[in-house]
């Protein structure tokens, strides 16, 4: 028999983080352990072929990534914004606001 490995499957919403523990056999990957947690079945929204993400202690990693005793999985939302989008949005109030200052006609 596979000796087991600790390994804990998180996912955030705004309102609620599931955090899963489950022990896999050694050797096995992300994908696996995100299947033994079953999470799937829990959040049917998660997509690993689609929009969502996966990383292991915040660092983005494949799906197929072996893992170790004691890693934690993470599966990230699909992000609602553009973050360069919206960092050049700012740049452009911030600008508009330095060189105007407050309404027109106020000296």
């Amino acid at each position: 028999m596979a000796d087991l490995i600790n390994v804990e499957v998180t996912y955030a919403l705004p309102q609620v983080q599931e955090l899963l523990k489950v022990r896999v056999p050694e050797g096995a990957t992300v994908r696996d352990a995100i299947e033994a947690s079953g999470i799937l079945a829990k959040h049917p929204e998660i997509d690993l072929d689609g929009p969502n993400k996966v990383g292991v202690y915040a660092k983005l990693t494949r799906l197929d990534t072996p893992l170790r005793d004691r890693d934690r999985v993470e599966i990230y939302r699909p992000l609602i914004a553009d973050p360069k989008a919206v960092r050049k949005k700012r740049a452009e109030e911030g600008k508009v606001m330095k060189k105007g200052g407050g309404p027109a006609g106020e000296e």
